[in-house]
């Protein structure tokens, strides 16, 4: 009787563990099968864009085609689930990248003046001090402002020849004002060959049209080599009218030698250059053609 009693137990004992093993068998199928199902579903968009179109694929899960980005997955990492690569998929997405902010409009009297300048030819100057002092100007003396939209583009004329020691304290001095001064501009030299007579005004109307191919200026600054102004806030841009900058010069005890005079230095807009048609080409030898251009 006893050995009967045992016999039953062990059976039930038997079963019982033979359900628990057939119940964990069918769990782990379930949960086999969810994930699989997954899988499948994500594999089959990833096939359907390859598919549609073929391209490249890109490090960071990404394909590329036609203009198309399609994004692949992997789902035989351990402990992966469906949310986890949906988020990943998001991180993904391309994201447009901002607009850069324009730039606002620099200020009619720009804030970093400094005024009336001291001015002394004493110092020994070269061209690799001036180059050394002004890093941010560019090839062929041009610079432009990089954290404002300048009002007037200028290009600045020069009729030279034979003063290379002028020019050099002229651009150490220049350089520093019109970057103060917040303008974009560029700075031509028009050099006479040979030793025949000087004609300032022909030089500069050979300046203008030189420029023109150069870029696409609205404003003329002509100027003689030897003159520096003594405050930066002599605005070196064009105006409503045309402007004459040398008013008082010291070698003329800072007043005008007469009545219209207009030489030195004297800036003209595109339009009122045009106007005026220039520059008169008749005045051989320094003098008459300012006077010209005044009565112009």
């Amino acid at each position: 009787m006893a050995r009967l009693m045992l016999g039953r137990t062990l059976e039930r004992i038997c079963k019982g563990v033979l359900l628990l093993c057939l119940l964990h068998f069918l769990i782990m199928m379930i949960l086999y099968f969810d994930v699989y199902t997954q899988r499948f579903d994500l594999f089959s968009r990833f096939n359907n864009g390859r598919n549609g179109s073929r391209g490249g694929v890109n490090n960071g899960g990404t394909v590329a085609a036609g203009g198309h980005h399609f994004y692949f997955y992997n789902l035989s990492r351990p402990n992966a689930t469906l949310a986890s690569y949906l988020a990943a998929g998001e991180q993904l997405l391309p994201s447009a990248k901002p607009s850069p902010k324009p730039l606002p409009p620099c200020p009619e009297i720009p804030p970093g003046l400094v005024g009336r300048l001291l001015i002394e030819f004493s110092s020994q100057m070269t061209m690799e001090r001036v180059q050394k002092e002004n890093p941010n100007v560019t090839d062929g003396g041009r610079y432009t402002p990089p954290d404002c939209r300048p009002r007037w583009k200028v290009a600045i004329i020069i009729p030279f020849r034979h003063r290379d020691n002028h020019l050099k304290y002229w651009l150490h001095y220049l350089h520093p004002i019109l970057r103060r001064q917040k303008i974009h501009y560029g700075i031509y030299i028009i050099n006479q060959l040979g030793e025949e007579t000087f004609n300032r005004a022909k030089l500069l109307n050979v300046g203008y049209t030189e420029t023109l191919k150069d870029g696409e200026y609205d404003c003329f600054i002509f100027s003689d080599v030897d003159l520096i102004p003594m405050d930066d806030r002599n605005l070196y841009h064009c105006y409503d009218q045309p402007r004459h900058f040398a008013i008082a010069m010291d070698k003329f005890g800072f007043r005008l030698p007469y009545a219209g005079y207009f030489g030195g230095v004297s800036g003209l807009s595109k339009k009122q250059f045009l106007k005026i048609n220039g520059f008169p080409n008749e005045y051989w030898g320094w003098g008459g053609e300012d006077d010209d251009i005044y009565n112009r």
